[in-house]
């Protein structure tokens, strides 16, 4: 499946944030395809000088094909000590065809574009078996559980810049695009 990475835009999250469909993307969305409220309050959060760290912060998940968004991906925040995290989500319909992997492979190379990265980390809870899939096939490393704010044991994945800056290859040629 050939899918494109595209900017979430401000006036996008602020309906997600409220829990809503924005408009622009209306009729267009894969069940369980977008990010959770939390997510988009979270971005809108964000400094805007953040968002060129690491090209654009949130992104719809767009297949090629028919211009479905089946998920959403992003950085957390902003660049610290050299270390950015990742979350990724895709619609339960649209699992398994390699999309996290694809979305997850671009998240990296997104990162490591900026020389304010070195490490980029993914949590993980140990029951969720595909994500765990994702990160592994990448080369991601377990770095041990962490407890989250909300009480939840997760797996910390971290994947660090190779010195060669290699990233895992890809047959697949990604195109990110501005809202």
């Amino acid at each position: 499946m050939s899918i494109t990475l595209r900017v979430i835009p401000r006036a996008d999250l602020e309906v997600l944030a409220e829990s809503g469909v924005p408009d622009s993307v209306a009729g267009r969305v894969a069940d369980e395809s977008l990010p959770p409220s939390f997510v988009a309050r979270r971005a809108l959060a964000r400094p805007q000088e953040s968002e060129e760290a690491c090209r654009g912060g949130t992104f719809y998940m767009v297949r090629d094909a028919d211009h479905l968004i089946v998920g959403s991906c992003g950085f957390k925040d902003a660049p610290l000590r050299g270390r950015v995290e990742i979350g990724y989500g895709v619609s339960p319909a649209c699992r398994n065809q390699g999309v996290a992997t694809r979305a997850v492979r671009e998240l990296l190379r997104l990162a490591f574009a900026s020389e304010a990265v070195g490490e980029v980390v993914a949590t993980v809870s140990p029951g969720n078996v595909a994500s765990t899939r994702v990160v592994q096939k990448l080369g991601f490393v377990d770095g041990g559980m962490i407890l989250d704010d909300d009480g939840e044991w997760l797996v910390h994945w971290v994947f660090r810049k190779p010195p060669d800056d290699r990233l895992p290859a890809t047959a697949d040629a990604f195109r990110i695009l501005a809202p």
